[in-house]
Formats: structure tokens, C-alpha cells, sequence
């Protein structure tokens, strides 16, 4: 169909230019016959009304439908806890009854489709799934089915699952929109087992103290009997405890007290003994990590004079048993003598010399410092200290600014639910001006100003080998705690976790390796990608780059692994992907400059034995789920009456319709047309002996 931009009725007028210009051109005698004449007029009518024709901007329109079928998504939880605990023959009568209702379907006019836990895969048959998935999360996987057929042609999903959700939210309290058919699988009989559901532990313990290690024994079939709990480590018994089940209860706790030992990662077994008829062993250990350090740091929190940073800074340093606060007022309270691991110095150096005496013990002992700037700070003599960065301030000029996380420092990481609380923080102050890094510092944290994200630096590591310095440029931080706290159940994990880990990073060891490789979180989960931190530097102590390291990981039982890998100027990290739980000792080894360079570390590796906990399938939250969405819970025997519930809904398909507008002037083959009369008329007046 051919419509215009401008009236049809312009036709008429562009017919008329072209009769006309042919009339002109050949009214008078020509030198051939005048049937040739006619016909040498009519190619150029038919040469300038197309071109005319073409000025009013015709367009084709064309209207292409397309069908789609009614889709029916296999969700199916491939966990761990389906495969171990579903009997043989009824597992294999639902994946075989997944294939028939598969075929059934599509002869039925149904697209089918499968879903498993796994983000981002679909098995390509039901018949070849593995139930390997280390967690069961069905909220996640039921929202990603939402969101990928989002505007498509959904008729239902069939949910296969045990029921058991040990991971993201409560399936039955979110809503989705399409039918849901649960297909229960598992085992719902109470089976006679030992487990151990929890371990109750700090994860940090000072050499020489003791610590407790609680561990809570769940039993079931084995009420007023014994069970023997044994403490491990490296497979050596520590410590054995013989535990009462009484009855009417199905859980009992007993405490394991433990000497730390030298500094170090450390893991523990807490491992209960087998009982004569007990359904499975796999959920009869679990492991306690704990980091031994050599003993608590003191920290010096100093300020020009009260602020409420000073209670949000102290609030999240207590969080941390690591640490042992001293607080230090000018006029107020008197600093005490004592040698002190790193120091908060908020507002200090101040105007008028306020607390000179502070900054001096600190630069004279070489503490290293955590500078926060706010209204009373004297910007000229914090420039002299060599903090890593230049602070210019336009009067009292001032930005209200948000944290942004820096993605290329790589010291140490926010995680993705740090950044988005603090997108969420209410703007704080910073001063306004010139800001200026210096050699060797580097930004942890930008400025975002309303929603515009800046390079200006927020927080700042820099300072020498000698004494470490960071800086925060803004004295309005205590609000970020108050407003997490109030937002998250008063939980401010992002701000605190920040301050810890400046701290940290402060007082760990003078840098003075050429080579450093190291663990970019103090732990990580056997789910999680593992990765490390690498930074060389010459034999001044400046960065270089594209340095091909190896790294060695070691395990408990000797294995060893060898990664290659070279370091680039934008700080992506090394990944090693997916590791086994356990506690690694790793070896990085380097040429620079011709000189052979190592550095060596411990990582840890936490098992989450998430899977093995619970044998016992919920088919009551499957129930909740296909009942809400108007739907019923079948299991494995009832694939047929399924299969027939499907087809009696009677989904249809949907057919789209996409209409499509295309210019007739940027067609080519009118190019070629309108070239091929022109020079249809050229070549016949040449032939005939005028041009």
C-alpha cells in the first residue's frame, strides 16, 4: 500500500510537469519519424512525473503478522537436595515423565522450554539434567522466568521441586503472573538422622585467648539417646563430647572451647558420629573458620571538638573485636602515652593550631592516619603532610556529594549491595575547589553530585611506605550510618564494612614487596569466584605493568593448581572461578627487572553445605504456589492428568501484528529505473544522429 506525505491529489500536478516538459522538448520537428517522436516524449514524461511523483515523499506501507505459540516453561530444581534425597526410581520416573509431557505438548502446539537454577542456562532436554546446584533458590529462578518472558506468549510454568528453598526470598510471599503447576518430587517421611545445622563462632580470635566454638546438633528418630561430637582440624581430634537427645526436643547445643594458636587462617570440623540406622552422613560435619590474629589493635579516634561523627566512626570500630578505641578530645580529655596502630584524625590538623600536639605524635611515631576533613580543618597544613592528595578550597564554598565506588582500585571491594546502599545515602558536604592527587595515590571512592558521577576523589589512600594516610573529604558521614541503620534494621553494613577496611588497610604491614598478590575479600564462598589482587612495582617503588605472574594455590591435602597471569594498568583482577571449601596457602612468583620476586598468602574458602541439611521435602509451599495462581500440585505418577489439565485450559496462540514504513525513493531499483529511460532516450537520439 502506497501512502503520501503530501496530498494524492499533487499526482495530477506532477503528471502535468511531465507532459508539459515532453511537450516542450518535442513539439517542434524533429529529424526522425514521428513515432519516434512519441516515443522519445513519452520517456521523458514518464522521466520527470516519476521524479516529481518522487518529491511528495511516497512511502510503502506493509503489515507482516506473525504467530506465536503458547510457551510452557520446565522449571525444574536441579539442587543437590533433589538428587540425594528423591528416591532413584521416582527421579527417574519424573525426568522421564518430563520428556513425554515435553513431546506431548509440542504435538499439542505448545513451545516448551526449560529452567533450572543455574542464572543464564536451559537444559536442552529434560532427560539431561544434572541435580548439581549447591543452593535452591525458586523465588530467583521463578522472577527470571518472569522477566525473560516478559511480553511473550507465557501459558504456564511447571514447577518440579522438593520444596526445599534454602536461599533468596520465600517463594510464597511474591507474586507472579502466569499459572503455576507444581510437580512435587523428594521425600516427605521423617527419616531417623543426625545433623549439624549450625556452628556459632567469632570469626576472629586473638593468639593465646580462648574462644568458644558452639555447635547445634539437630536429631531425628534418636530422642533419649547419645550422640558423640568430635572438634577437628586437619583430621586430628581436638576435643570429643558425649551429647544427651532428649526427648521432645529435635535440637541440642553443645560448646567446644578452643586455644588460638599462632596467627593464621584456621578451620575447624565439628563432626558428629554416626548412629546405627541413620538415612545419611553427609550433613554430619560443618566447618568453622576462624582468622587467629596476634592481638587487638589500638586505634586513636581524635577530633577538633564533638561531632556526630565521632559516635558513627566509634559505633562501627566497636563492631569489630579486632580493635581497642581510645578517643581523644583537645581540652576535653587527655591523650594518653601509648603506642597506637593507626589514628582517625577528624577535623585535625584544625585552624588555629587545635590539636597540634595529636598530629605531631602522629607523624613523629609514623602512625599511620585516616584524615577526615570537614569546616574546622586547616587545608594549608594537611597539604604539608603528604596524604596523597591536594586540597584547594573556594572559601566555604561546598558540594553535597553521595559515595560512588572506584571499579579499578582493587585494595580491597565494596559489594553490589554496598553500592546500592550508598546510592541511597543522603547527600553529605565536601569542600569545593581544586582537589589534586599526588604520586602513588589512588581513589577508592568518587564524588557523585544529584546523578551526575564525578572523578572527584571522596576517599583517598595514599601517603608513603613508611606511614600510610587516607583521606575522606567530608565530615557529614554520621548521617549515612543513621540512615542505614534506620533503613536496614539497623544493620549499617556498607558504612561500617568501609571504615573497617580503611582501617585495615592502614595497618597492614608497610608495603615494601616488589610483588603483591592478595585475596580480594578475607573470605569467599564455595559458590563465589574466587579472585586476587596483584600489584608490582619497580625498584623505586613506582607501578609498572603487563608483569606475567604464576600463582601456585595449595590445598589441605597438597594438591596444588598453577595460574598465569598478567597484570594490566586498568586492575582487573585475577580469577580463579569456583574453588572446593578449604584453607589454600598460595605462592606468586615474578621477574622484575631481572630479579626474582615472591610473595605468599593463605585464602580461605568456606563450604556452605547448604544442600545436605534439610532431607525432608515441603510439598506444602509447592501446594501454596499452584493454589494461588489457580493451579493444583500434582507429582510424578500424575504427568498424564497434567498434560491433559494443560490442554483442557485451552492457551491460543497470539498473533503480533508489525507494520512496517519504508520510502519509495530509497528503493534501488527505481535509481536503476529512472537511469535506464534516460539512457533509453539518450541512446536513441544518438542512434538517430541528435543528442
Amino acid at each position: 500500500m502506497i501512502s503520501f506525505a503530501a496530498s494524492p491529489w499533487f499526482i495530477l500536478l506532477c503528471l502535468a510537469v511531465g507532459a508539459g516538459y515532453a511537450a516542450l522538448l518535442y513539439s517542434a520537428k524533429a529529424p526522425w519519424s514521428r513515432a519516434l517522436n512519441l516515443g522519445l516524449a513519452a520517456l521523458r514524461f514518464l522521466v520527470v512525473s516519476l521524479l516529481c511523483f518522487l518529491l511528495l515523499s511516497p512511502f510503502i506501507k506493509t503489515t507482516t503478522s506473525t504467530t506465536e505459540k503458547p510457551t510452557i516453561v520446565l522449571a525444574v530444581d536441579n539442587s543437590q537436595s533433589v538428587g540425594l534425597f528423591t528416591p532413584a526410581p521416582l527421579l527417574q520416573q519424573t525426568t522421564q515423565g518430563l520428556r513425554q509431557l515435553t513431546t506431548d505438548l509440542q504435538a499439542k502446539g505448545f513451545t516448551v522450554e526449560t529452567q533450572t537454577l543455574t542464572p543464564g542456562t536451559r537444559a536442552v532436554r529434560p532427560d539431561s539434567l544434572r541435580f548439581t546446584a549447591a543452593a535452591t533458590d525458586l523465588d530467583g529462578m521463578l522472577s527470571a522466568v518472569s522477566e525473560a518472558y516478559e511480553g511473550r506468549n507465557l501459558a504456564g510454568v511447571v514447577l518440579v521441586s522438593d520444596g526445599i528453598v534454602n536461599q533468596g526470598r520465600a517463594p510464597q510471599y511474591s507474586e507472579y503472573r502466569f499459572p503455576i503447576y507444581g510437580m512435587a518430587v523428594g521425600d516427605t517421611v521423617p527419616k531417623k538422622d543426625l545433623s549439624i545445622p549450625a556452628l556459632n563462632y567469632n570469626r576472629v580470635a586473638f593468639s593465646g585467648n580462648r574462644f568458644p566454638v558452639e555447635a547445634e546438633i539437630g536429631y531425628d528418630g534418636y530422642a533419649g539417646s547419645t550422640a558423640t561430637v568430635q572438634l577437628r582440624e586437619n583430621g586430628r581430634v581436638l576435643q570429643t563430647k558425649q551429647v544427651k537427645l532428649p526427648a521432645g526436643q529435635r535440637r541440642q547445643k553443645t560448646t567446644f572451647l578452643v586455644m588460638a594458636p599462632a596467627p593464621g587462617k584456621r578451620r575447624y570440623e565439628v563432626v558428629v558420629e554416626k548412629q546405627p540406622g541413620e538415612f545419611t552422613l553427609l550433613n554430619n560435619s560443618k566447618f568453622a573458620y576462624v582468622d587467629v590474629v596476634k592481638g587487638k589493635l589500638k586505634v586513636l579516634l581524635a577530633g577538633a571538638a564533638p561531632h556526630p561523627d565521632l559516635k558513627a566512626l566509634r559505633a562501627a570500630i566497636q563492631q569489630n573485636d579486632n580493635f581497642d578505641l581510645v578517643t581523644y578530645l583537645p581540652g576535653i580529655s587527655p591523650l594518653k602515652a601509648q603506642d597506637y596502630d593507626v589514628a582517625i584524625l577528624h577535623q585535625l590538623p584544625a585552624r588555629g593550631g587545635l590539636g597540634s600536639e595529636v598530629v605531631a605524635q602522629v607523624r613523629q611515631r609514623r602512625i599511620p592516619a585516616f584524615y577526615i576533613l570537614g569546616a574546622q580543618s586547616d587545608f594549608d597544613a594537611y597539604n604539608r603532610l603528604g596524604a596523597g592528595l591536594t586540597v584547594q578550597p573556594r572559601g566555604a564554598q561546598t558540594d553535597d556529594v553521595t559515595p560512588v565506588p572506584n571499579p579499578a582500585f582493587a585494595r580491597f571491594s565494596f559489594e553490589e549491595d554496598a553500592a546500592r546502599r550508598f546510592a541511597a545515602y543522603s547527600p553529605a558536604p565536601v569542600p569545593f575547589g581544586s582537589l589534586r592527587l599526588n604520586g602513588g595515590a589512588e581513589v577508592a571512592l568518587f564524588q557523585q553530585v544529584g546523578r551526575l558521577k564525578t572523578q572527584r576523589p571522596l576517599l583517598v589512600f595514599g601517603g608513603s611506605a613508611a606511614q600510610r594516610q587516607a583521606t575522606l573529604l567530608t565530615d557529614g558521614s554520621w548521617q549515612w550510618r543513621l540512615q542505614e541503620a534506620t533503613e536496614h534494621e539497623d544493620r549499617p553494613e556498607a558504612y561500617d564494612r568501609m571504615i573497617i577496611r580503611t582501617l585495615q588497610l592502614l595497618t597492614q604491614n608497610a608495603n615494601k614487596k616488589r610483588l603483591d598478590v592478595y585475596p580480594t575479600q578475607d573470605a569467599f564462598s564455595s559458590q563465589d569466584d574466587v579472585t586476587f589482587g596483584i600489584e608490582t612495582y619497580n625498584a623505586v617503588f613506582e607501578r609498572i605493568y603487563n608483569q606475567k605472574i604464576t600463582l601456585t594455590l595449595t590445598d589441605e591435602k597438597q594438591k596444588t593448581r598453577t595460574f598465569s597471569y598478567t597484570n594490566t594498568e586498568d586492575g582487573a583482577p585475577l580469577h580463579l572461578g569456583a574453588l572446593p571449601g578449604g584453607l589454600y596457602r598460595y605462592t606468586a612468583r615474578a621477574t622484575l627487572g631481572g630479579q626474582p620476586q615472591q610473595d605468599r598468602g593463605e585464602l580461605l574458602v568456606q563450604e556452605q553445605q547448604l544442600e545436605a541439611l534439610d532431607a525432608r521435602a515441603d510439598h506444602n509451599l509447592l501446594y501454596q504456589l499452584s493454589r494461588r495462581s489457580g493451579q493444583r500440585l500434582y507429582y510424578p505418577q500424575q504427568f498424564a492428568q497434567l498434560t491433559q489439565d494443560i490442554e483442557k485450559a485451552n492457551y491460543k496462540p497470539v498473533i503480533y501484528s508489525e507494520e512496517k514504513l519504508k520510502e519509495l525513493i530509497d528503493m534501488k531499483w527505481l535509481f536503476f529505473l529512472i537511469l535506464a529511460l534516460i539512457s533509453a532516450e539518450w541512446a536513441i537520439r544518438k542512434y538517430s544522429g541528435v543528442v
